[in-house]
């Protein structure tokens, strides 16, 4: 993950993704931030980003929430599981576009990426991460989810990985994540095409583990809608 942060620092700064940072249409209003919601239930720790309204677009509140959470997780080893879910329709669209930009020196960039990137807990709790996807499950969203144990997915779920597009490469994480979930060669296709994935074409390359229409209840639930 340090290549890949090291990558993805040096890209940024780079004329393809300047570009695209230039063709973008400025936000209309701010967007409210996101939270991370955790509960304990027994020897289950229970997170749920909570920005909705975004579709759980991971802005910096967010992104450090899903870090500390993940922190605990993988310290503690009283946390025996770790379901990780979204708010609302979507898992997650991925990073907050809004956010690229605000740190222009690219060993700046790396350097707060080694501090807060949720992915170096995710990859010390891996064993205990269960994730179930609905919706869009995009970018930076999709490269943590594949870091789970086991992970699900809804019939209409989808997955993306559109960095290529932008410039840049994924850069939380997934070239390790996904890359232990598919194999080097569907990573690497999924990474260079921007292809964008149904949930029973996540299954048949390996993404997800299988699909789940409704995931059944038990003593580690939300009751975030």
């Amino acid at each position: 993950m340090i290549a890949e942060s090291l990558a993805y620092a040096t890209l940024q700064s780079g004329e393809e993704h300047a570009r695209w940072m230039t063709s973008r249409l400025p936000p209309l209003e701010p967007v409210a931030e996101g939270a991370v919601q955790v509960s304990r239930i027994n020897d289950c720790l229970n997170v749920v980003m909570d920005r909705p309204w975004a579709q759980n677009a991971i802005d910096r509140t967010m992104r450090d929430g899903l870090a500390e959470a993940l922190q605990l997780a993988a310290l503690d080893p009283t946390i025996v599981r770790v379901k990780l879910g979204g708010a609302g329709r979507s898992f997650s669209l991925g990073a907050d576009l809004d956010e690229f930009g605000t740190t222009q020196d690219p060993a700046m960039a790396h350097h707060i990426r080694r501090r807060t990137l949720p992915a170096l807990w995710a990859v010390r709790c891996a064993k205990k991460l269960q994730v179930h996807v609905q919706g869009a499950c995009v970018g930076s969203g999709l490269e943590l989810a594949a870091f789970a144990q086991h992970l699900t997915a809804g019939p209409r779920a989808w997955f993306q990985l559109p960095e290529l597009a932008m410039g840049i490469l994924p850069g939380a994480g997934g070239c390790v994540s996904l890359t232990k979930r598919m194999g080097r060669q569907r990573a690497a296709r999924l990474i260079l095409t921007g292809k964008r994935l149904s949930a029973r074409e996540a299954l048949d390359w390996g993404l997800i583990d299988a699909l789940v229409d409704d995931p059944a209840s038990d003593d580690c639930h939300s009751d975030i809608d």
